[in-house]
């Protein structure tokens, strides 16, 4: 898999993994509090096997002490860097978070929405794009009822998909994860 590197803007300390050349641009942010990358197999299938251009963003040293917009801003940076300008942006539980606080502040910049798994909060979702849910079905940190509310508020521009397992099943069941994110984003 692609080696992690680190875009320091600012001397701010953020670590990503860019892989993949493909048409269909895909931003993933990790969960926070992990030790490991949850997201990489799931990613680096996607860029190998599908032929996506993932970024995947990881967090500073210190992110707990830091706002939603600094980790916005952080993720955008990284994005910039990047230079990815109309991209689908998920994340996994918080990072789903930042992906769904950074496409309603960007949504010129965003092609869709991915959440794996949905957090309970109270943030807009960005207007007019397209929303995938993949749900976990076992999990209980982010919750199916939370998952089915965000969808249910949204009902022509949302749709939810479920894989086996708790909350870390983009990490226990990379490849169908990965899989149903192939299907939804590659439609043509």
């Amino acid at each position: 898999m692609t080696e992690t590197q680190i875009f320091e803007p600012e001397g701010r300390a953020i670590p990503f993994v860019d892989e993949g050349e493909g048409p269909v641009k895909l931003v993933l942010i990790q969960e926070r509090g992990l030790e490991g990358d949850v997201l990489g197999v799931v990613g680096h299938y996607l860029a190998e096997e599908a032929g996506f251009h993932v970024l995947r963003i990881g967090y500073r040293a210190g992110d707990s002490e830091l706002s939603l917009d600094e980790q916005v801003a952080d993720a955008l940076a990284v994005i910039d860097h990047a230079g990815l300008e109309h991209t689908w942006v998920g994340g996994h539980g918080y990072g789903g978070t930042i992906a769904r606080a950074l496409t309603a502040a960007h949504p010129d910049r965003a092609n869709g929405l991915l959440m794996l798994g949905v957090e309970d909060v109270d943030l807009p979702v960005a207007p007019a794009i397209p929303v995938l849910i993949v749900q976990g079905t076992d999990d209980t940190v982010t919750t199916a009822a939370t998952a089915e509310a965000l969808q249910s508020s949204i009902p022509e521009r949302a749709s939810i998909k479920t894989v086996a397992g708790d909350h870390l099943f983009p990490m226990h069941q990379p490849i169908e994860t990965a899989v149903i994110i192939e299907e939804y984003l590659d439609w043509d």
